[in-house]
């Protein structure tokens, strides 16, 4: 069981394959905030909708001196057409083994139509210059997300 994570606590590591399946790693954003936001699946409502803010938030988010990252279980292909489709400016991770979704707490039991499965809780975690937890937002609602993880990067 992942140790909770907690504001102030480090950030746990990871290293995952981006869209075009080059590494990226948490440390290659030491010294930038960064906003790691976790998705159920490419190309549906909810997270087009929070991607697509999160785009059009960028020059903002780019001025608070971080970075975007998208993570979702869907794989490069999947992520290559969502960037393309909706122009997203930032990379979108793979964790197809569910390794980092589990130790952000994330990899949760969910339920539709009265049946249960495994799933990615849409969360966001903004992470500060020196990779400590800045802020954990849990079952995210996508209305007005943006504006919360904007006010703590400028915080």
């Amino acid at each position: 069981m992942a140790t909770e994570l907690e504001v102030g606590k480090k950030a746990p590591a990871f290293s995952l394959p981006d869209q075009s399946g080059e590494s990226v790693s948490l440390k290659d954003f030491a010294g930038k905030q960064v906003v790691l936001y976790f998705y159920p699946k490419d190309d549906t409502p909810g997270c087009t909708k929070e991607s697509c803010d999160f785009r059009d938030a960028i020059t903002p988010i780019k001025k608070a001196g971080a970075v975007v990252l998208g993570l979702s279980f869907d794989g490069q292909a999947s992520h290559q057409k969502f960037i393309k489709k909706f122009t997203l400016p930032f990379p979108l991770l793979s964790d197809e083994e569910k390794v980092v979704a589990t130790a952000y707490g994330v990899y949760k039991e969910k339920s539709m139509y009265g049946k249960k499965y495994m799933g990615i809780e849409r969360s966001t975690f903004v992470i500060d210059q020196a990779g400590k937890l800045k802020a954990i937002f849990r079952k995210v609602k996508v209305e007005g997300h943006v504006d919360e993880v904007l006010a703590v990067l400028k915080a």
